[in-house]
């Protein structure tokens, strides 16, 4: 959803087909092979509705999956999610970055080979914590609750222990607890700590795919907002509505 937020505002006028695969969400404890079927069993889905573009918006299953995905089908514009490495490395003071993600994500190969491009090639050194059950929490929108922010308070200071001024949230749940990582930032330190959020450069990448392959709707009409999960309709209707302030049609499928 922290992403969606970011493509409606850059494209407005487009239709969007939001899929929250709530049953087996989060994937950052899953298996590597088991978020792979489940992104390519939800893009099948996703192309029978008639989409003529994908976001893959989690870092863990584009780190899992995004590869698979552009096997099977090499011709559809994907835009995957990875942790924001390359600005935080443009943006610290002191050449130290952290980054806050999933257990999936920071085990992936794919994020150990961004990492250690990002480090050869700058010099920055990146440090990684593992926040074991935020997502989970962000999930059932405990957004503020004490529980939420006692894993926060677990997982920042030790990257600012280590010099961190600079953190990456990689995942797509965690911008939706920035005052607390802010909190948790300033508990730690009374230097300025830049915190990234990479939502921006992703709906930006997905303009200029559509602008690239010719597929930008021009028509001036307003976009329509629909929404399938694999969970519970109610839990997403309340966290398109408190995080999002959204209202959108909402049906629950089976994707297997």
């Amino acid at each position: 959803l922290s992403v969606l937020r970011h493509i409606q505002t850059q494209l407005p006028q487009e239709n969007l087909v939001y899929f929250a695969d709530s049953g087996c969400a989060p994937y950052g404890e899953k298996a590597e092979q088991f978020i792979v079927d489940r992104a390519l069993a939800i893009t099948d889905f996703l192309l029978q509705q008639g989409v003529k573009a994908i976001v893959v918006a989690c870092n863990t299953a584009t780190a899992a999956a995004i590869k698979a995905l552009r096997a099977r089908y090499p011709h559809l514009p994907l835009v995957g999610v990875e942790p924001g490495l390359k600005p935080a490395a443009a943006l610290t003071k002191n050449n130290t970055i952290g980054v806050l993600a999933t257990e999936r994500t920071l085990a992936s190969t794919k994020f150990k080979q961004l990492s250690k491009q990002i480090s050869d090639s700058t010099g920055v050194r990146v440090l990684t914590q593992a926040c074991i059950g935020l997502a989970g929490q962000i999930e059932k929108g405990e957004l503020e609750s004490a529980a939420t922010a006692l894993l926060v308070q677990r997982y920042v200071p030790p990257l600012i222990a280590q010099g961190a001024d600079t953190l990456v949230l990689g995942c797509t749940h965690y911008p939706f607890v920035l005052p607390l990582l802010q909190d948790a930032a300033c508990r730690a330190t009374s230097e300025p700590v830049t915190i990234i959020d990479t939502g921006v450069p992703i709906a930006l990448q997905l303009v200029r795919l559509l602008r690239q392959h010719y597929l930008l709707n021009t028509d001036g009409s307003q976009g329509l907002l629909q929404t399938f999960t694999t969970s519970n309709e109610t839990a997403l209707k309340s966290a398109l509505n408190n995080l999002l302030h959204l209202q959108a049609s909402i049906a629950t499928v089976p994707v297997s």
